[in-house]
């Protein structure tokens, strides 16, 4: 396996939306890891060679995670810092709707108040209601409808005032 074949075994496995794989053939183990929040690849790459065989450090093909470059606008942190983050209570599948023929609980810009549903979590076959615990007004919702979400997971940001 030369060069070009891992590094586009990398870029095939860091646009896939796999977490990590694992290859490993006779004299090559590469392991290639992905954490899709920050899309960072990390690649390790192990050419094992018989003693007798041993080529300087120059021949061995060595190949590097890409440089992790974290672009985040400064300003709209700061004018997220003043709403609340509604979390996810419990790990399961997002829903915005009730059911598939009914209209979605609330969309940007309403305005909820304590107690109202936000969404459904299914999880385990039960659908459980999340209900708010602050009143104000819907800036964003940060999850797609039918999408798995975890335990803490930010999924809307409310304005208070």
């Amino acid at each position: 396996m030369d060069l070009k074949e891992i590094q586009n075994l990398i870029k095939f496995v860091a646009n896939s939306g796999v977490a990590e794989v694992k290859l490993e053939m006779d004299d090559v183990k590469i392991t290639i890891r992905t954490t899709l929040e920050t899309n960072v690849t990390e690649a390790t790459y192990v050419q094992q060679l018989p003693a007798q065989a041993a080529l300087p450090q120059a021949a061995v093909p060595q190949v590097t995670a890409p440089t992790v470059v974290s672009v985040t606008p400064e300003a709209p942190a700061a004018n997220d810092s003043k709403y609340i983050t509604i979390k996810s209570p419990i790990i399961g599948t997002f829903y915005r709707k009730p059911s598939p023929d009914k209209p979605v609980f609330t969309e940007v810009g309403s305005s909820i108040s304590k107690g109202d549903v936000l969404c459904v979590i299914e999880a385990m076959k039960l659908f459980n209601e999340i209900e708010s615990e602050v009143s104000g007004k819907i800036v964003k919702i940060l999850v797609d409808d039918m999408s798995p979400v975890e335990f803490d997971q930010p999924l809307f940001l409310v304005d208070p005032s």
